[in-house]
């Protein structure tokens, strides 16, 4: 009887299992397979003026993407350090793209690349392309502007520097707290009452603390000269050691050399607001007929800038820091601002080859200002005309100017 239903079983499901399946309704998650064809020309190369940070791949689309045929979904970046090595995933782009910057890359390492268009239902052969090395360039074409502008101001700088020394008179307009410089140390003279001169807080690395104390010297070669005394007080050892060279050689050079010593420039502390304690301090003890505050600035600007004012001495502060001048213009007698604090030592010394330099680096500024003032106007002029020769020039200044 047993024997019997098993025979049964079999039978039925001989004949009634493979019309079952057969009869099951097709996966829809099984699609046909669509090969596509694969992208020509890929090329790869060092990315021009990038500073070996990445390589760039081209490539022609395939025959696939776009045309009415539209298989392509996208592009997979493959790539390898050898030819014959196993290629990674590094990226996908869209169809319809024809470029690729890969910037995972280590400068002097050779790439191999490949590349596949990928359809829905499959994708083509990879084409390969290397190997690409990125290297330094010796030349930024995205930088040429800079050369430009380098070269007129070059130019313009040794122009001036000729005229100067050749005995041509060149005119600089005049700085009125320059021209207060005599004025002050006469005034502090006749009055018996010292010099007081800050060469700022910051150290000799700092371009302002420089200007600075090119300053100082002029300054205590005419305190030499009137026999007035000149306190300087510094907050850094390396600036009151350049600044004692300094004073000891305007003193040689007006030839009282036997009015110097070491204490007219002494260092006090390099904590900002100890420091400026102590310089107050000095002021109204000794109560300087004069005040010159001529570097680098911070909160203590108005601090001294008012305690001298209180003193009723006459002040002129210079820095480049622009939030500080808004308090030195408020509370002394004459600002420079900005690059006459630089332009100082040059109006002072009367130098030939400074003051030619200095023309030349006026002359390049006027043209940068030229240049400018043409866009602006060409820009203007292709937003009221809707000008497109307007446009292409006013793009061209533009980028000209712009640094990459």
């Amino acid at each position: 009887m047993r024997n019997r239903t098993v025979i049964t079983v079999l039978i039925a499901a001989t004949f009634f299992l493979p019309k079952a399946l057969w009869c099951q309704p097709p996966d829809s998650s099984v699609t046909e397979q669509v090969f596509v064809s694969p992208p020509s020309g890929l090329n790869a190369f060092d990315t021009p003026s990038d500073h070996a940070q990445s390589l760039s791949l081209e490539w022609e689309l395939s025959p696939d993407d776009g045309g009415g045929a539209d298989n392509v979904t996208w592009y997979r970046i493959l790539r390898s350090e050898s030819a014959e090595g196993e290629f990674t995933v590094i990226d996908e782009v869209p169809a319809g793209e024809t470029e690729y910057t890969d910037r995972g890359i280590t400068e002097g390492t050779s790439y191999y690349y490949g590349i596949v268009a990928v359809a829905p239902g499959g994708m083509s052969e990879m084409v390969g392309a290397g190997p690409a090395v990125a290297v330094q360039n010796w030349f930024s074409r995205d930088r040429a502007n800079l050369m430009v502008i380098a070269i007129i101001l070059v130019f313009a700088i040794t122009y001036y520097i000729y005229l100067s020394t050749t005995g041509r008179e060149l005119y600089i307009r005049k700085i009125a707290g320059l021209e207060a410089v005599n004025e002050a140390v006469g005034r502090a003279t006749e009055m018996g009452r010292p010099i007081l001169f800050v060469p700022g807080i910051q150290d000799m690395d700092n371009v302002q603390t420089v200007a600075g104390v090119a300053i100082l010297g002029h300054i205590a070669q005419r305190t030499a000269t009137y026999e007035t005394q000149l306190e300087v007080p510094v907050s850094r050892s390396i600036t009151m050691s350049v600044g004692r060279e300094t004073v000891k050689q305007a003193y040689l050079e007006a030839g009282r050399p036997d009015l110097y010593n070491d204490d007219m420039v002494h260092y006090i502390t390099d904590e900002q607001f100890g420091y400026v304690a102590a310089v107050d301090g000095i002021m109204v003890r000794e109560k300087p007929a004069a005040c010159f505050y001529l570097g680098a600035f911070f909160a203590e600007s108005l601090i001294l800038a008012e305690t001298g004012n209180s003193i009723g001495a006459i002040q002129v502060a210079g820095t480049a820091m622009p939030t500080q001048l808004p308090f030195f213009v408020a509370a002394c007698d004459y600002t420079l601002i900005g690059e006459e604090l630089f332009a100082a030592s040059a109006y002072l010394t009367e130098d030939k080859k400074m003051k030619g330099s200095l023309k030349g680096q006026d002359a390049g500024k006027a043209v940068a200002m030229l240049f400018v003032l043409l866009g602006v106007g060409l820009g203007t002029l292709a937003v009221i005309t809707g000008s497109g020769a307007v446009q292409s020039a006013y793009d061209f200044i533009l980028s000209f100017f712009s640094v990459n």
